[in-house]
């Protein structure tokens, strides 16, 4: 595998995002790589945990734009009209690979240092339980414009209000905020992380796989009769947001302009995307 490291010490398998030059950025053979490693995991009668993080200075900084919205010949926004089926077939199956996080019948642990983005949201919120650095930083900054988180998760971790504060304005939160807020388990100094996840992960060891399967099992059982509906829509809104007058939009800013600036004024919510031009006064 070229972007996934993959070992296992004792009855812990460790998976590591493996691409830091680029924040280990999302890109077309990750994700079918971080669930073939999730599937050997699960299948090696001698691991119990999982333990999933990111190489280098983060977890995870989303999918790559400059693969994804800075180049132009880039078939992930099709010239129009756009054939939705396609779109929603390379889409449905990255969410269904960052799902076997969810499904794998063993726990995985998601240690998050520096950030867990985008789409590196939607990795890290498929794992079983979350532990992050005090000063990393999570959230969907997409939901501006140009995406729409597929997996859902923000809402079956929050609940509704809190996730339509989140959602509704893409703001990135510190891992105390997120604690607080119920997003993820704990969060942590940053030099205790390493320290932290390990202890929980060896705790869970201990337990027999097959205790361990059962729980889980009942556990998500509890959002299986939903999740499927609520996933397939996101994905099909993905698309859309990528496809309407504001995301054809930045994408072609993201070309024009560079990624790093059309994400600059996707946050700090600079630029009108309707009407393709600078929001005056507003650089905040």
């Amino acid at each position: 595998m070229s972007t996934i490291l993959y070992e296992t010490t004792g009855r812990i398998a460790r998976i590591t995002l493996n691409r830091p030059e680029v924040l280990n950025a999302i890109n077309d053979d990750l994700p079918g790589e971080l669930a073939a490693a999730v599937a050997e995991a699960d299948a090696d009668p001698e691991v119990h945990v999982m333990i999933l993080s990111g190489a280098g200075e983060a977890f995870c900084a989303g999918y790559d734009l400059a693969h994804y919205a800075a180049d132009p010949t880039n078939a992930m926004t099709q010239s129009m009209p756009w054939d939705p089926m396609q779109d929603y077939q390379f889409m449905w199956a990255n969410t269904q690979h960052f799902m076997s996080l969810f499904r794998a019948h063993k726990p995985v642990v998601c240690k998050v240092h520096g950030h867990a983005v985008a789409g590196g949201s939607d990795i890290a919120l498929c794992c079983d339980l979350v532990i992050m650095a005090d000063d990393a930083r999570i959230g969907y900054m997409p939901t501006r414009v140009w995406g729409c988180p597929t997996t859902a998760m923000w809402t079956y971790r929050l609940g509704l209000e809190k996730a339509k504060r989140m959602l509704l304005t893409g703001d990135k939160i510190t891992g105390v905020e997120a604690a607080e807020m119920g997003l993820v388990l704990k969060s942590v100094p940053a030099a205790d992380l390493d320290a932290e996840v390990e202890a929980l992960a060896g705790r869970m060891a201990s337990v027999p796989i097959n205790q361990l399967a059962m729980q889980k099992m009942v556990i998500n059982q509890t959002i299986e009769a939903t999740i499927n509906q609520t996933q397939r829509l996101a994905t099909v809104f993905d698309g859309i947001t990528r496809h309407s007058p504001e995301g054809l939009n930045f994408k072609a800013r993201a070309e024009s302009e560079g990624w790093k600036r059309a994400v600059e004024e996707r946050d700090a919510g600079s630029f009108d995307w309707t009407r393709n031009r600078p929001i005056p006064g507003n650089r905040d």
